[in-house]
């Protein structure tokens, strides 16, 4: 690949001295020392790189998105797959500093959904596959909005963007809601800027960095038609389908299991119907709901524990909410049809 039009400072480049510096290791390193095995089968490398560990752990924190872990795995797969073509030498030198592997597979994805659908740990645990595969040198994720790339005034986006990709440089970029970074309806605003940064490094150091797009899937869409360019970059595309019911009442345990809290008798029935009522209102936003929910519910409790200051209230006392605590949202004092206000 050619010199890229623009570095990244702190991005990993090889030098061109680096093959006589891998000689003069190599001249120095002890006769005796072993040479590293070179992988042959997939379970060779599963067993090197301990990916399945990532899966399982993403199996045992997201409840549901069947569709979207399979697609990891695939990647996965895909990623695997080109480590043993490399160590046949099936693939060519290395191109942009990176792991080494010869000429990476294009990696950069977006993740589209609503809020509260798992993509932030979908992120998360994708940058530990590519780092423990060898794909990014760290296997960090940098999470980001249009607030951290585009500034308010001429000159200012550059840097700010150049300073956020820095960071990133090694591991994933994640960029939030990534289509406010366009807004052609104003002319003086400074997001495609930072669109075209983007895109230069997403093209010419993409072996040392991989960029995740998310946001709501129409908005995306709408997105990527008015930035062709952004589109082609963009390898794969993973749909994050909304919880059902059984699904968010499942994260509901486990969310109070996590806080050392349980439903009370009756309190599971009421978180139910809570559901129920909730899903079909405006504004919801899946687990991230069922947080703020359950956060209320808690709020509940604690006022109902307090208002008796003289009792002396038992473990089970103070980590049971009750079905009343649940009732008293005004999500039941709403006909469904009406807007919910926010904090409900």
């Amino acid at each position: 690949m050619a010199s890229p039009l623009y570095a990244i400072p702190g991005s990993v480049a090889a030098p061109a001295a680096a093959p006589a510096f891998r000689a003069a290791l190599a001249v120095d390193a002890s006769p005796t020392e072993p040479t590293p095995a070179v992988p042959r089968t997939v379970a060779e490398v599963l067993s090197e790189s301990l990916i399945e560990n990532v899966m399982d752990e993403l199996d045992r924190e997201l409840i549901g998105l069947q569709p979207v872990k399979q697609r990891i795995r695939d990647i996965a797969a895909l990623l695997v797959i080109e480590k043993l073509r490399a160590a046949r030498g099936l693939a060519g030198p290395a191109t942009g500093g990176g792991a080494g592997l010869g000429p990476s597979p294009s990696l950069h994805m977006c993740f589209s959904g609503n809020p509260g659908t798992g993509k932030t740990t979908v992120a998360l645990r994708m940058a530990q596959i590519l780092h423990r595969l060898g794909y990014v040198r760290k296997g960090h994720l940098v999470a980001v909005t249009r607030d951290d790339l585009v500034g308010q005034y001429i000159g200012h986006t550059a840097p700010k963007t150049k300073e956020v990709l820095k960071k990133a440089m090694g591991g994933v970029l994640f960029i939030d809601e990534a289509y406010y970074l366009y807004r052609p309806e104003n002319e003086r605003d400074y997001g495609q800027e930072a669109i075209e940064i983007l895109l230069q490094v997403m093209e010419n150091q993409r072996d040392d960095l991989v960029v995740i797009l998310a946001g709501y899937k129409d908005r995306m869409d709408t997105f990527f038609q008015s930035n062709p360019g952004m589109s082609s970059r963009i390898a794969h595309h993973l749909d994050f389908p909304d919880y059902g019911v059984d699904e968010l009442q499942a994260i509901a345990g486990r969310m109070l299991q996590g806080q050392q809290y349980r439903f009370g008798e009756g309190a599971d029935l009421a978180f139910r119907q809570y559901l129920d009522r909730r899903t079909r209102q405006p504004h919801f936003a899946n687990a991230r709901s069922v947080r703020n929910a359950l956060d209320r519910a808690r709020l509940r409790q604690a006022t109902r524990l307090f208002a008796d200051r003289h009792r002396e209230w038992s473990a089970d006392d103070l980590c049971t909410l009750l079905a009343q605590d649940i009732l008293a949202s005004r999500v039941f004092q709403l006909p469904l049809s009406d807007t919910l206000p926010q904090g409900t």
